[in-house]
């Protein structure tokens, strides 16, 4: 079906095929991740787009002795197929199978652990310095950076180390002008500039062909004809180029989907060393006309579809299903805004998956997408709590983490009322280890002033979004809530302002108590209605709503009932540091002398890997098995 790329287990078999066979490769190559995607989803529209990238680094360069780090690492599937993964692709994303990502303890081939954007620069720049002192003069770092990642402040910052240092090392910097959704902000368009400067390309074009003719590249950085093609470049150059600015050398725009051209680029700079930087320029979803169509769409496929049509088969049926939790914060968030004119949406490139496209529909002035910075999203949020707006600051749980500081030092120490949406929070899935959520309570806990709180279900969601805005004088909130849907068809209630720190009683019970912290209280609450009828052991349900500040009248309550020997705490994130250890912490400075036995509930000090939700949740005993075994 194949007959190329059935033969490649290693970049050593692509070697093997001439420079005129390489367009079929890659012709394989994009088939064959439609097909595999097409009944096993997965991120799609990236690796599509790098396809001919990928066949042409693996061609030039010597992996794994040579370093090839992939930026986010979506964009990495056609690079695991390449070297080695092939056969087993079937297994991507699934419980026990390849990670969605690069994973060091996967394959030698995958030089450095990425799921999180803007890490390929600074990783890259730590393996060619480190290179140097070990006066491996032979071997080659390559970055591959895209996908919006640029906008990141740890790249600007990788860069500027980048040009002092003066490494031996290629960054190529894979532009599509879109990360989940369109890339925003100055470098974008900076990109785009240079990219259609029709001067600049025309001269491009007639100068490349010149210099290299007279090898270049060979010559060295510092020959006459290298400085005269960079002396010519800068002059003709509309606007002063930003990486040569810094010393990096920079070359292109090139078409990104040209794989010989790619190959001859690539040994050329093989030659030059030094800092370099190659602009290719690509389109996200190449090859498939539903995914170039609607690239934001098919970023991430979320079920099996056709090949040839790009018809979805995973149809949504007829009979009524809960919405998604981001939905109910993007349509809630909107409603609220409608009625409360200092509210604004921000959110570091999330706007569709974490649904303030809704409001940036109707209220574009109102929102802001910052790109894929989280750091800059909180201070920034900061800043209009300062000046006397409500800032609902949306980031993916695990992003967040990457902003922990910023919401140290310039939300919380100034007590700014910074309204944090953590979506994605718990387990996620089949994203893996790098997007599970399970750190922000954790994570949060410790800082003085947070409010911290989750939701039972979507009309507690609408709830406390509602309470929080008129919260003002509280300081910051963290509102955390999973991906995925819900538990209630009718959510669209009216919204009412909860009591801060006050959960509630869901079931009375006299056998134990089980106190739960976010929407896994569903399923743990109708495991307790089953016990009940069928067991007759009575058990009290809490859904405490929030983990700071602690309800203690209800902890006050059980430590004082000597009846009440057993306490269940469910929830979905780390127990290192969360909730149930906060329980606990309150238990044995308040009531030492109580007999009431604590069992936690949560995920355990490990890394969570990938999978589906149910399949990783019985992996680290996070079932309702564990009522009936506790309780009884």
């Amino acid at each position: 079906m194949y007959p190329l790329l059935d033969k490649i287990d290693s970049p050593a078999d692509l070697k093997k095929l001439s420079l005129d066979e390489l367009p079929q490769l890659c012709t394989e190559l994009r088939e064959f991740i439609i097909e595999q995607l097409s009944h096993n989803p997965g991120h799609f529209a990236a690796s599509l787009g790098v396809v001919e990238l990928t066949v042409a680094i693996h061609y030039v360069f010597d992996c794994p002795h040579d370093k090839l780090i992939w930026d986010v690492g979506h964009q990495a599937y056609g690079h695991k197929i390449l070297t080695g993964r092939r056969k087993n692709f079937d297994t991507n994303r699934k419980h026990g199978g390849l990670s969605g990502f690069p994973n060091i303890f996967e394959s030698e081939y995958d030089s450095f652990g990425t799921g999180h954007s803007s890490t390929s620069i600074s990783a890259a720049l730590g393996m060619a310095i480190a290179s140097q002192l070990k006066g491996e003069s032979d071997r080659e770092i390559v970055a591959v950076i895209g996908d919006g990642s640029m906008t990141g402040g740890m790249a600007f910052e990788a860069l500027n180390n980048m040009a002092t240092a003066n490494p031996n090392m290629l960054v190529i910097l894979n532009d599509n002008n879109m990360a989940i959704d369109n890339a925003t902000g100055g470098l974008s368009h900076y990109l785009v500039d240079i990219s259609t400067s029709r001067t600049y390309n025309i001269f491009r074009k007639k100068a490349t062909g010149l210099l290299v003719r007279k090898k270049i590249s060979g010559d060295g950085r510092d020959s006459l004809w290298t400085k005269l093609g960079n002396s010519i470049k800068n002059l003709i150059n509309h606007q002063t180029n930003m990486f040569e600015g810094l010393n990096i050398r920079y070359f292109g725009p090139v078409d990104g989907h040209d794989v010989r051209y790619l190959v001859h680029v690539l040994q050329s700079l093989k030659k030059i060393q030094g800092p370099k930087l190659l602009h290719a320029i690509t389109i996200k979803g190449k090859g498939f006309k539903a995914a170039e169509e609607n690239q934001t769409a098919w970023h991430a496929v979320g079920g099996r579809f056709d090949i040839h049509t790009g018809e979805l088969l995973d149809k949504p049926t007829d009979v009524p299903m809960p919405p998604k939790f981001q939905d109910v914060f993007g349509h809630t968030i909107l409603e609220l805004a409608k009625k409360n004119d200092k509210i604004l949406g921000i959110t570091p490139a999330m706007a569709t998956g974490c649904s303030l496209n809704i409001m940036m529909k109707e209220m574009p002035e109102r929102c802001f997408d910052v790109g894929i910075a989280e750091q800059h999203a909180v201070t920034f949020s900061a800043g209009l709590a300062i000046s006397g707006f409500i800032p609902f600051c949306n980031i993916y749980s695990s992003f967040a983490q990457r902003a922990f500081d910023q919401i140290v030092h310039d939300v919380a120490l100034q007590k700014l009322h910074v309204v944090f949406c953590f979506d994605r929070a718990g387990i996620v899935g089949a994203d893996g280890p790098t997007h599970h959520g399970v750190f922000d309570v954790a994570m949060l806990l410790p800082i003085p002033g947070m409010t911290i709180c989750s939701p039972y279900n979507e009309e507690e969601l609408r709830n406390m979004m509602y309470t929080a805005q008129l919260a003002e004088s509280t300081g910051p909130w963290a509102i955390r809530y999973p991906r995925g849907r819900g538990s209630m068809i009718e959510w669209e209630t009216p919204m009412e302002k909860i009591e801060i720190g006050k959960g509630r009683c869901l079931a009375e019970g006299t056998d134990g108590a089980l106190l739960t912290f976010g929407p896994l209280g569903v399923r743990f609450g109708k495991a307790l209605e089953k016990l009940k009828k069928e067991k007759g052991i009575s058990i009290a349900h809490y859904d405490m709503r929030f983990a700071k500040p602690l309800d203690t009248e209800i902890l006050d309550s059980i430590f004082a009932d000597s009846k009440m020997v057993k306490v269940m705490t469910v929830e979905d994130g780390a127990l290192a540091g969360g909730f149930g250890e906060a329980i606990l912490r309150y238990k044995n400075d308040k009531w030492s002398s109580s007999k009431t036995e604590i069992k936690n509930i949560g995920i355990p000090d490990k890394f969570v890997t990938h999978g589906n939700v149910e399949e990783l949740f019985a992996e680290y005993g996070v079932t309702t098995d564990v009522i009936e075994e506790y309780f009884c």
